[in-house]
């Protein structure tokens, strides 16, 4: 029998430790060919790209698509979103794949629904159905009508496609595949590596073996005018702390240039020497590091979503993540350096959060797998290459 193949799109660092468990179990299927897309964002360094991490374990790279416009705002990211559907429509003509994967709602996986949908090429979206209130719910939910399959990371999220109008029979709760890889570093918490050694970074090189916390905190689209003031709020408030800081670059996003400036102009402003900034990690090595810190701080769903199921306490700034299934170990603050710096001062003295499984128990990828080798496809024309 002929293998069907899978063609997998990433196109940003956050997207891969998304799908990783899910492109390692159809590599590993006997009835999948695994062809791994890699775009946008994903291929900057600037960013933290994937692709050495992505080859490190194991994948081999099918394509590459050399796609964002430069200028962090909305105007680059139709753009790149628009050339983006350009260079994917050339790469899917060329593999033929049976089915498209797309992850989440970032702006250049609309790139990656329309092209397939127009080309008639079956469609799977995984983690439809979850709403944050801002541009990122209006794109999943997009994307979700340009579906054929759905692989949402939880049982609300599920509920929301159907009642978005797609068959109940296309609609897995299948857990995120996050998830999966939050469970592996369960089974080996400990942080057995220097992240100053291992990834570099720059800034201060505080002795972190009492604790530290961790920041990440990016843009929001709706709101990319504020970013700098954003950023400066959070920046306040971590300057006075006393324990060591690990922070982590923003995402691309329209917006994402305030935020890197004003990360910058308070570093030169500002004596940091408990703070080290970080590009990217290892997935696992990134989740053990959130394991062992004392709290996780910013607007990454990382904090909704791993953080819940790692029993880690998070701060969530800002409405980022609005209106998401969300675990006991959230505190929701808004902008402001005072309340962010009470929420860290109550994590600090609360016991550790219990685990939560609302997005999943650890076995996503495999389920997304054996679904894509045994969804039909007779519903869906065939495109005639």
């Amino acid at each position: 029998m002929t293998r069907r193949k899978i063609a997998v799109v990433v196109t940003a660092r956050p997207s891969y430790s998304r799908i990783k468990t899910a492109l390692r179990a159809i590599q590993q299927h006997p009835d999948l060919e695994l062809q791994l897309i890699i775009a946008a964002s994903a291929l900057l360094d600037r960013y933290g790209s994937a692709v050495n991490y992505i080859q490190k374990d194991g994948f081999e790279i099918t394509a590459k698509v050399f796609n964002v416009l430069e200028g962090e705002n909305l105007t680059a990211a139709a753009k790149t979103t628009g050339i983006g559907i350009l260079e994917l429509s050339t790469v899917f003509d060329n593999l033929r794949p049976d089915i498209v994967v797309t992850v989440a709602d970032r702006f250049e996986t609309m790139a990656t629904a329309i092209s397939a949908s127009y080309m008639n090429i079956p469609l799977a979206h995984v983690q439809g159905g979850e709403v944050t209130g801002n541009i990122d719910e209006k794109v999943r939910h997009a994307i979700t009508k340009l579906a054929d399959y759905h692989f949402t990371a939880s049982e609300s999220a599920r509920e929301r496609v159907i009642k978005l109008g797609e068959h109940e029979d296309r609609v897995w709760n299948t857990g995120c595949p996050s998830i999966d890889l939050a469970a592996e570093v369960l089974q080996s918490p400990a942080l057995d590596f220097d992240p100053y050694q291992k990834y570099g970074g720059v800034g201060a090189k505080p002795d972190y073996s009492n604790g530290y916390v961790v920041v990440m905190q990016h843009p929001v689209t709706t709101e990319y005018k504020e970013s700098r003031v954003h950023i400066e709020e959070t920046l306040h408030a971590i300057s006075e702390l006393d324990i060591p800081v690990f922070w982590f670059w923003p995402n691309v996003d329209a917006g994402a240039d305030g935020t890197s400036s004003g990360i910058r102009s308070f570093r030169e402003k500002n004596k940091l020497n408990h703070v080290h900034f970080f590009k990217n990690m290892e997935p696992n090595d990134f989740l053990r590091l959130i394991y062992n810190s004392k709290a996780l701080i910013g607007n990454s769903s990382v904090g909704i979503r791993e953080s819940a199921f790692l029993g880690v306490p998070v701060v969530n700034i800002g409405s980022r993540q609005n209106m998401r299934d969300r675990g006991a170990n959230v505190i929701d603050v808004e902008y402001e350096r005072a309340a962010i710096l009470k929420a860290i001062e109550t994590c600090s003295v609360n016991p550790k959060p219990t685990q939560d499984h609302v997005y999943g128990g650890g076995d996503a990828g495999k389920k997304i797998a054996d679904l894509l080798a045994s969804v039909p496809l007779s519903f869906h024309k065939t495109l005639a290459y």
